[in-house]
């Protein structure tokens, strides 16, 4: 996840400031940051419709996501031109984007899999033999759109926007807070189960996009954790009533708080215990490159 350490301020950082070449209106991060967080929520519902209609077969599913995820990535530029004047988001550069989802998702995938093999490690894990191609398949394309969906609009709408008004801190707990929010609307949610993903996800991908200012890293951890989970491993996604869709056919056993339960492997205490480590690291690359940005600082940008 290599790149300059070069300290970045509020007023050098495109992905942090308003350029003040977009619609007046939109002028303050007030206004902004519902219309563009609201949208791309907006943007979620529409995909996932689509992406239900089309899991009937293998390919379909595969297709569906991509394109998917490719046109809800247009909607969240196209809205940045106009919100913010921003022609080319940095925190979307292209070139970024094949090596950062590329080094993303090896470290989902790794992850996840630390976490699981905890769980194993206490007998909570059972495979029952292969699972199967074309549900793996079919997972990949789903979790490619909400990967790129959840992301746009979590860190790129509301961390980004917000942590103009209130800084780094601020911003990071309340997209944190946010995002595992989201989570209680799925058949199987836990109010445990979305605190565990405010902390293990949402501050981790958070915490990542301050270290790096780019979307393509969090994207490419949050597609390889959710791949491995269900697409490899076989469990249930944050209490998203299905554990089918795996190279393995697998289930879970045991206390909820080692095994998660019903909500999958995201509510056990391995999950939140693994992904801390990453979350302190990428906060201290942050504050050492200069991204952990103050509420002050950023008020004193907008003066200047």
């Amino acid at each position: 996840m290599s790149m300059s350490s070069t300290p970045d301020s509020p007023l050098t950082d495109p992905t942090v400031t308003n350029t003040g070449r977009g619609a007046r209106w939109a002028a303050s991060a007030w206004v902004r940051l519902p219309v563009l967080f609201v949208l791309m929520l907006v943007v979620n519902g529409i995909t996932s419709a689509i992406n239900g209609v089309a899991d009937a077969t293998p390919l379909t599913a595969l297709i569906a996501g991509v394109v998917t995820a490719g046109l809800a990535l247009l909607a969240y530029v196209r809205l940045v031109r106009y919100l913010e004047g921003r022609t080319r988001p940095q925190e979307l550069a292209p070139e970024r984007a094949r090596p950062e989802l590329r080094r993303g998702s090896l470290l989902g995938v790794g992850l996840f899999t630390a976490t699981i093999a905890l769980v194993a490690m206490t007998g909570g894990y059972d495979i029952h033999g292969w699972g199967s191609i074309g549900g793996a398949l079919t997972t990949l394309g789903v979790m490619s759109c909400v990967a790129v969906t959840e992301e746009l609009a979590f860190r790129g709408g509301l961390f980004r926007v917000l942590e103009e008004k209130t800084g780094t801190w601020g911003a990071l707990a309340v997209s944190a807070l946010a995002f595992g929010g989201l989570h209680l609307i799925n058949p199987d949610a836990t109010i445990w189960g979305a605190l565990a993903i405010a902390v293990e996800a949402g501050l981790m991908f958070g915490a990542l996009y301050a270290a790096t200012r780019s979307l393509w890293l969090p994207i490419g951890l949050h597609l390889g954790w959710n791949m491995a989970e269900q697409g490899i491993y076989g469990t249930a996604v944050s209490g998203s009533g299905t554990g089918t869709g795996g190279l393995l056919d697998a289930s879970l056993s045991g206390p909820q708080a080692l095994t998660g339960g019903d909500f999958g492997p995201e509510a056990s205490i391995f999950a939140v215990l693994v992904c801390v480590v990453p979350t302190m690291l990428f906060l201290r690359a942050a504050r050492r490159r200069g991204r952990i940005h103050s509420r002050a600082a950023m008020a004193q940008a907008r003066q200047d």
